[in-house]
């Protein structure tokens, strides 16, 4: 049936929940954190398990696959198909009972595991198994991999704390599964349906004497404590009535594992524990090589830790790139090949200091390693954070040789570990390639991610070899292909060999037992195609074109966009928090997300026809959402600045279809003001009478609702050159500063920087005001590259001379002072990078400048008020991104008794003229309203609101009717 007809009848099945059949969306899923991409026919978001009914009814009838999707990080390939994604994490995500004192809960399987935790926190409970994604992946995706994490050593998998599951057949109908009484299981064969047909099916096949012998023989070994490769026949068979044992008969841990597909489950029932002891602290052992670091394990296990992690080298060097992640690494000294971070718990302090300091004692008696913190409190998070940042960092790597997901997830028994570790080193060398050894070394289990080039034929070819090769050396160790991150497409096909085709035959049984018409997430476990078939970079596909910016330190423009792994750290929930991604925690949608910003540039760029690749409607309309707050530019492990590639798109796109009026007005506003200055009595008039100003704004685009800024009477350099003479700058006289005189603060911030003049001259500070140019921030951040590079150019030629380490440059306004720390050394020519470098090394934000003369003591509280003031600080989007906020805090701080809190926000939701936009207004006062605001209205009146960024204190304005002050008019109004 042609693709069109099939959507026409999709359409007529009436789900309560969603259907998209529109190429974008369908594009958006055709990828998850693997190196597989198939497009789906389409994407859907159930909300309900009668939805769920309807569209396998559906797929039955038209032949068509349901592929079950969670948050979307498999590694595996399991949710990528080509036929209807069914994405729960959307609507079903309710926790829908506590059980304290039997210690369980029932979820929807779109439940975010760390909400879940955050839930359950105040009942002294919680759901043990993890990822390196719990703050963004589901827990039905948990089930379908049975993850792990770093707690397994003493928690087990998902396998273990699964209790019950209420699922939907492939023939439509309900099942529940959970523990059963041998009197139980045998009732149940007994029922004449599907849910009969598969409790015979495995009564059958586990009664067989002969296949307990084979199953025993070819599975892996039982002691190793991470199996999960194929269903689990093992784990079933270790039950009555099929052995001796306690164990009740239970469906759910054959589910566990399974990658959707034997069933779609709708709600699970999970065991769960006490929180652990709260005493707890790390051991972030050091050691010069990765061996010393793996038998020192033994030795950490000895000690009953609850987790031991390992991070190797690569990752570590991976982490000093990152924005982020580079506060996280205070605890490494040198350069270590390899670090173990053994974690204890325990009941008392005591206790926990025995455990840790005997530990590092017998580590240092039979000679592993060098260096041995020990971290507690607020800095464990840290640490683990650096941890599970591992997967997303390693993109950071430049150039077309990614780490790559292969053979990412075998396991052995610990004490086997050196010794496997050792044959495996040979067979990298076989291919002369080098690996990242990271991650639950604790369980036996590292991801070892060899660098391959996957747009390379013949490194395609190594990709397939080095599966093969290392598969019959996870066998020799009797290991498992798998220990948490499932078969998927990348490992299926390798399941005979590790199995051994008796059992394979015998998991192709129960998977047609289940699901006869194969509709059910086919090609995953069993019947998996070549693993080379599907994979989501192609060679020459996308032609490398000149760009404005330059990303050679990415390997080029291509490059810079598949930085982008798919892990997803940008579905994090405002629950969750931190600064990526604002649109999608308002909206919690894919499609606002940075991943699928990504995926759509990837996507269309790489299959695209036109001479201008960039000639395309769809990416042009993702990308509007993008508010270019750069958050991504941070707080992605990979680094990925979509601001900057949305940006560059814009250009070329603009190339072809002209600048809208709007962005030509928006960008050059500066030059609008300079005109408007002239009679800025009539302007402002004009500007603020509803009837003229409502006719602006609809002229511009710009939502009713709003207000335009005013001008100054004055401009900033007007009054400079009426108040101060204007001299020379004297390089030789010290507590010299150049003022960068930005756009925003020349005509409509005036006041704030006459302050700052004031302010800095009453310091004792030397204050000039350098000729220069605007910053051309609103260029780029409209897509005028063009401009915004002879802008930066210019610029950079007029102040390369002057500004040094003696001679800051200092801004007031973040967005525009922090052009020359991030764009400008990247957008400029090539004679002018270096000075661009040099020049951004010392452009400061107006606090930052305070905060360093701070430090040196050249400023003191004693020139300040003792009165107490309380403030509130919204930090601006970009500092936070490109700088920090803490220089802010610490000014602020500078008079002795102002208390000052951070708001814990990300951008305000306005982001430069976005929140102007009348198409993004809702949206913007939605990122507004999920922190920012409540904040602000919950303050008191006695509370001083700080906004360093302009955009920034008129959406407080808007949203909430209170003023906010610059940091320069909060410090101006304390001085003595």
């Amino acid at each position: 049936m042609e693709v069109q007809e099939l959507h026409k009848k999709l359409s007529n099945i009436h789900l309560q929940g969603d259907i998209f059949t529109d190429t974008t969306q369908r594009l958006l899923y055709a990828t998850d954190a693997s190196a597989y991409r198939e497009v789906p026919v389409a994407v859907t978001r159930p909300k309900n398990k009668e939805d769920i009914q309807k569209l396998i009814t559906f797929a039955n009838e038209y032949q068509i696959s349901v592929i079950p999707r969670a948050a979307g990080t498999s590694l595996a390939g399991q949710v990528v198909g080509p036929g209807i994604v069914m994405d729960i994490s959307f609507y079903m995500s309710k926790i829908k009972e506590v059980n304290t004192e039997e210690r369980w809960v029932k979820v929807e399987p779109g439940v975010n595991r760390d909400e879940l935790n955050m839930y359950l926190k105040s009942f002294g409970l919680f759901f043990a198994p993890e990822t390196a994604t719990s703050n963004r992946c589901r827990i039905g995706g948990m089930l379908g991999n049975n993850s792990c994490g770093a707690h397994s050593v003493i928690y087990g998998s998902t396998r273990d704390h699964i209790i019950e599951a209420n699922t939907i057949l492939s023939d439509g109908t309900e099942a529940h599964f959970g523990p059963l009484t041998k009197e139980e299981f045998h009732e149940k064969c007994r029922q004449d349906n599907r849910e009969g047909e598969i409790y015979r099916n495995i009564d059958t096949i586990l009664s067989d004497t002969q296949n307990q012998e084979i199953i025993r023989k070819e599975y892996p070994d039982p002691e190793n404590p991470r199996k999960n490769t194929g269903y689990a026949l093992d784990v079933l068979m270790d039950s009555a009535p099929f052995t001796e044992s306690n164990n009740r008969f239970n469906f759910c841990k054959l589910l566990a594992g399974s990658e959707g597909t034997l069933a779609f489950t709708t709600e699970l029932k999970l065991n769960l524990e006490p929180l652990p002891p709260r005493h707890n602290a790390l051991v972030c052992a050091h050691f010069s090589t990765i061996d010393a670091a793996l038998r020192a394990n033994l030795i950490a296990l000895r000690h009953k830790p609850s987790a031991v992690e390992m991070m190797d080298d690569i990752v570590l060097d991976a982490t000093k790139t990152n924005i982020a992640q580079r506060k996280n690494r205070f605890f490494v000294k040198d350069e270590p090949k390899a670090i173990l971070i053994a974690e204890f718990e325990r009941d008392t302090q005591e206790e926990l200091d025995n455990d840790t300091q005997a530990l590092i004692a017998d580590m240092k008696a039979e000679g592993y390693g060098f260096h041995y913190p020990v971290i507690t409190g607020d800095d464990i998070p840290k640490v683990w954070n650096l941890r599970k940042a591992g997967l997303g960092a390693l993109a950071n790597v430049p150039g077309d040789k990614k780490s790559t997901t292969v053979i990412e997830d075998t396991s052995v028994k610990p004490e086997r570990l050196p010794e496997y570790i050792s044959e495996f080193r040979k067979i990298l060398g076989k291919y002369g390639l080098t690996c990242v050894f990271y991650a639950h070394v604790g369980s036996g289990e590292l991801h070892l991610r060899p660098m391959l080039d996957l747009k390379k034929k013949e490194e395609v070819e190594i990709f397939r070899n080095i599966a093969t090769d290392v598969a019959h050396l996870v066998k020799k160790y009797r290991g498992s292909l798998s220990g948490e991150h499932g078969d998927g497409r990348l490992r299926g096909h390798l399941i005979p060999l590790m199995l051994g085709e008796n059992v394979y035959e015998l998991l192709k049984e129960i998977k047609n037992t289940w699901d006869p018409n194969n509709i059910l997430n086919p090609g995953k476990v069993t019947d998996a195609p070549p693993m080379t078939e599907n994979l989501r970079y192609q060679s020459g596909k996308i032609p490398e074109t000149p760009t404005w910016f330059d990303y050679s330190e990415y390997g080029g423009f291509v490059q810079a966009i598949e930085r982008c792994n798919g892990s997803g750290d940008c579905r994090k929930s405002l629950k969750i928090g931190g600064l990526m991604c604002p649109t999608y925690m308002a909206t919690e949608e894919e499609k606002h997300s940075t991943r699928a910003r990504a995926n759509i540039l990837r996507e269309i760029l790489s299959h695209s026809d036109k001479t201008n690749i960039f000639d395309h409607e769809e990416i042009y309309n993702l990308l509007d959402e993008c508010i270019s707050c750069k958050a991504c530019k941070s707080e992605c492990p990979a680094n990925v600045d979509m601001a900057k590639l949305k940006a560059e798109f814009l250009q070329h796109y603009y190339d072809r279809h002209g600048v809208p009026f709007r962005s030509k007005a928006v960008a050059n506003i500066a030059t609008l003001n300079s005109l408007g200055s002239l009679i800025p009595g009539i302007t402002n008039f004009m500007l603020t009478t509803p009837i003229v100003s409502n006719i602006i704004k609809k002229i511009l685009g710009f939502a009713p609702q709003r207000s335009i800024p005013e001008l100054n009477k004055k401009t900033l350099s007007q009054w400079k050159k009426s108040h101060q003479k204007v001299n020379a700058h004297d390089k030789d006289k010290e507590n010299n500063v150049f003022l960068f005189n930005d756009e925003f603060t020349n005509y409509n911030d005036t006041d704030i920087g006459i302050k700052a003049i004031l302010l800095l001259t009453q310091l004792g500070y030397n204050v000039t005001i350098p000729a220069h140019t605007v910053s051309g921030r609103t260029h780029i951040s409209k897509g005028l590259l063009r401009q915004s590079k002879k802008k930066a150019e210019h610029n950079i030629q007029n102040l390369k001379d002057n500004v040094s380490g003696d001679n800051p440059l200092i801004g007031i306004e973040p967005s525009a002072i922090l052009s020359f720390r991030d764009e400008y050394p990247e957008i400029v020519k090539k004679e002018l990078q270096e000075p661009a470098k040099k020049i951004a090394n010392h452009a400061y934000l107006f606090e930052e400048f305070i905060a360093n003369e701070i430090e040196a003591g050249r400023i003191t509280h004693n020139q300040f008020t003792q009165a107490y003031k309380k403030i509130k600080l919204h930090g601006h989007c970009q500092q936070k991104a490109i700088a920090t906020t803490n220089p802010t805090k610490k000014a602020l701080e500078l008079p002795a008794n102002y208390e000052v809190e951070e708001i814990p926000s990300g951008c305000c939701g306005m982001a430069g003229s976005f929140g102007y936009e009348k198409e993004h207004y809702e949206l913007s006062m939605q990122i507004g309203e999920m922190v920012l605001f409540p904040a602000v209205r919950n303050a008191g009146n006695e509370t001083i609101i700080a906004a360093p960024g302009t955009s920034c204190r008129h959406q407080i304005k808007d949203g909430t009717d209170r003023t906010a002050l610059h940091p320069v008019e909060i410090l101006f109004a304390a001085l003595k």
